[in-house]
C-alpha cells in the first residue's frame, strides 16, 4: 500500500500508520532542512510507509536523527526498533521508563502475544526489534532536542501512561500529544468540530496525574495539537475542558463499580459505549449506531480494562 502523508506545514507530515483502518492511527514527520526526527512509528509494518515519504521529500534513512516515541503502546512505539535499524544515524529519545522495553521489548512482546495470540500480534503489529542501549536516550521532563537548530523539548505528561512524554515544536508551537491529548477520530468531527475522548488504556490510567500533564501543555500555550488518533486539532482551549470533562466522566463511572468485581469489565464496556454514543448522538453525526459502536469497540474495550485495573489499584491503597 502507498504511503498517506499530509503536509502541514512548518516542515511537519502527519503520516497514516495504517493500523486497523485508515484514519484510526498516525505518527509524525518533522523535516528541519537535510535533517528529519519521527515522533512515533506505527508498528513494524508501518516502517516501509515511514521509507516511503522519506523518499517522496527528497530524504533517505541516513537523514533521520531522531526517533521519539511518546510512549512504549505498540500502535505508537512497535515499529522503533525496526526504524533504528534502518537509519544508522537515529538516536532514540524515550521516556525513562520506556527505555528497558525499548531496548529488550521482550516482555512487551510476551504480553501483547499472550492478547492478540501469535497470528494476530504477527497479522497486526509484525514484531518487535531490540534497539542498542548505546543508542537510546532516557529524556526526562525538559529535554531539548536539536534538530539541525530546531527545539524540541519533551515533557512528561504521565496520566495515560507513566512512561508517556509529549513533543513541543518551537518553531510551529505545536506540540505531539501522543495519547496526552485524547483521542478525536476524522469519523465523528461534526460542524460542532472534534469529539473527543480520554483513552484509558491498561495499566497507568491516572486521573490526578492526567490534569496536572494537561496543565503543563496549556501552560505552553500551544498553536496546536498533533494526535496520534488523530491528526491535527487546532482548538485547544475548546477542547481542552471537554477532554477533562471525559477524563471525570469516565472516573466517576469506574467508581461506580469499585465494589463490584464480578463481571465488571463487560460492565464497564457497555457503560463506556452508552456514554459516548449519548455524547456522540448529540452532535449530529451521521451513521448507523451499529457502524460507531464498530469504530469504537477496540477502545470501548481497553477503555474498560484500563478502568478495572485502576479500580483494583484502588482497592489496594484502601486496604
Amino acid at each position: 500500500m502507498a504511503a498517506r502523508y499530509e503536509d502541514l506545514g512548518n516542515g511537519i507530515y502527519c503520516i497514516d500508520t495504517d493500523l486497523y483502518r485508515p484514519q484510526l492511527a498516525a505518527c509524525y514527520l518533522v523535516r528541519e532542512g537535510d535533517a528529519a526526527a519521527f515522533v512515533d512509528t506505527g508498528t513494524y509494518h508501518t516502517v516501509p510507509l515511514l521509507m516511503e515519504v522519506l523518499a517522496d521529500l527528497g530524504l533517505s534513512a541516513d537523514h533521520v536523527r531522531y526517533v521519539i516515541p511518546t510512549h512504549v503502546h505498540l500502535d505508537h512505539a512497535g515499529g522503533a526498533g525496526e526504524l533504528m535499524a534502518r537509519c544508522p544515524n537515529a538516536t532514540l529519545i524515550v521516556h525513562p521508563k520506556g527505555t528497558p522495553h525499548m531496548i529488550d521489548p521482550s516482555r512487551l512482546q510476551a504480553g501483547a502475544t499472550a492478547v492478540y495470540g501469535e497470528a494476530g500480534f504477527a497479522k497486526d503489529y509484525g514484531k518487535l526489534v531490540a534497539i542498542p542501549a548505546e543508542r537510546v536516550v532516557s529524556a526526562t521532563d525538559g529535554y531539548v532536542i536539536d534538530l539541525n537548530g530546531r527545539t524540541l523539548t519533551f515533557y512528561d505528561t504521565p496520566g495515560h501512561a507513566n512512561h508517556h512524554g509529549c513533543i513541543f515544536d518551537a518553531q510551529s508551537r505545536a506540540c505531539f500529544t501522543g495519547d496526552t491529548f485524547g483521542i478525536a477520530y476524522r469519523e465523528f468531527v461534526t460542524e460542532q468540530g472534534a469529539w473527543m475522548f480520554a483513552p484509558t488504556t491498561p495499566v497507568a490510567f491516572s486521573p490526578q496525574e492526567w490534569h496536572q500533564s494537561l496543565d503543563k501543555l496549556a501552560a505552553l500555550q500551544p498553536s496546536a495539537m498533533l494526535l496520534t488518533h488523530y491528526g491535527r486539532v487546532t482548538d485547544v482551549q475548546g477542547l481542552l475542558p471537554k477532554l477533562r470533562a471525559s477524563i471525570d466522566a469516565l472516573s466517576a463511572l469506574a467508581l461506580e463499580q469499585l465494589n463490584a468485581p464480578k463481571g465488571r469489565v463487560e460492565t464497564l464496556k457497555e457503560q463506556v459505549f452508552c456514554l459516548w454514543l449519548e455524547e456522540i448522538g448529540k452532535r449530529g453525526v451521521d451513521l448507523p449506531e451499529g457502524d460507531m459502536r464498530e469504530l469504537l469497540e477496540v477502545d470501548a474495550t481497553l477503555n474498560a480494562q484500563g478502568l478495572d485495573v485502576w479500580l483494583q489499584r484502588l482497592a489496594k491503597v484502601k486496604t
